[in-house]
């Protein structure tokens, strides 16, 4: 009976011992990074920079998958149908994963339910720019005219449940008036005809605006965050400028589907948050307009929670047409 237990005892001891040498071995071949967006985008940036590193850490390939359409739907949702086996993930930004059930009439997964949350990497607020030929300096005025003048402040967005979109709406419901939207198809265009005078305001992602204000082309009024970002410390924050109701954070992050082994969801939110602590991740990402920052899976998981909900109510409030 001693010989049988001890034989049990040092088999289990071994299998112990190899499942741990496998987690820790983990990754042992080249990971894919389903990213459901076109390359050259604020995400793609944010997850090429991330990759580098990884590969570098691990010693394996992480090689990103663009998977582009229905605002990030069809790369998340051939993320989590892949096997959950730690060699498949998916890099995605806040919009797709919490928004976009209040806009579509049938998803084709539960973002929350078919998803494993790893950590997030960072974001950047939006911000609120118009053309200089508004005489408005900062967001009370901008508001004040908008009250005297109702439905004739033209606002533009990268599309209708649009990040743009839902910001300028969020503002709009907050500071309570009416301004008219007006959606293009993608940033680019939107951006064009803002420059042009053609509208005149719009909330965009901080990276590709900068450059206008400092070149005088565009007036930045205020940045969506809870504080100032280091892209444009000069620019006040909503709450600063009057408007603390108004808080819109654009931020990427890493799932993998449901089901992935924990061990293998701990080792990836270990190397993000190693990666993000690196010199050459924060100076390429700072100088993107992306401040890099990692959480816990639990914290990132809440937070989609927490956003999906409250996104719900603005989507409702504001009547966007689900597509």
């Amino acid at each position: 009976m001693h010989l049988i237990r001890d034989t049990l005892l040092a088999a289990a001891l071994l299998l112990s011992c190899v499942a741990m040498s496998w987690g820790q071995a983990y990754p042992v071949r080249p990971v894919r990074v389903i990213v459901p967006y076109a390359p050259g985008g604020g995400a793609d940036v944010v997850t090429r920079v991330y990759s580098k590193a990884w590969s570098e850490s691990t010693g394996q390939q992480f090689i990103v998958d663009n998977r582009a359409g229905a605002n990030g739907n069809i790369g998340a949702e051939l993320a989590a149908k892949s096997k959950p086996d730690g060699y498949t993930v998916l890099s995605v930004a806040n919009t797709t994963v919490t928004i976009n059930p209040s806009l579509y009439r049938q998803m084709p997964i539960d973002m929350i339910r078919d998803l494993a949350p790893v950590s997030m990497m960072g974001g950047q607020p939006s911000v609120l720019i118009v053309h200089p030929a508004l005489p408005v300096k900062n967001v009370k005025e901008l508001a004040a005219i908008a009250r005297a003048r109702p439905g004739q402040l033209d606002y533009a967005s990268a599309s209708t449940g649009s990040s743009s979109h839902i910001a300028a709406e969020l503002f709009r419901m907050v500071a309570k008036i009416d301004i008219t939207h007006v959606p293009y198809k993608g940033n680019g265009p939107a951006m064009a005809d803002l420059l042009a005078g053609h509208v005149q305001l719009m909330f965009n992602n901080l990276a590709p605006s900068v450059p206008q204000v400092k070149a005088g082309r565009l007036r930045a009024l205020a940045v969506t965050s809870e504080k100032r970002s280091a892209a444009a410390p000069d620019v006040p924050t909503m709450a600063e400028a009057g408007f603390p109701g108004v808080v819109f954070n654009l931020w990427v992050g890493l799932l993998a589907p449901f089901g992935t082994p924990a061990d293998m969801i701990a080792r990836l939110n270990a190397e993000t948050a190693k990666a993000a602590q690196l010199r050459d991740v924060r100076e390429r990402l700072l100088g993107e307009g992306t401040e890099p920052y990692t959480t816990s899976a639990a914290r990132m998981g809440d937070i989609i929670r927490e956003e999906t909900a409250r996104w719900a109510k603005v989507v409702k409030a504001a009547n966007i047409t689900p597509q």
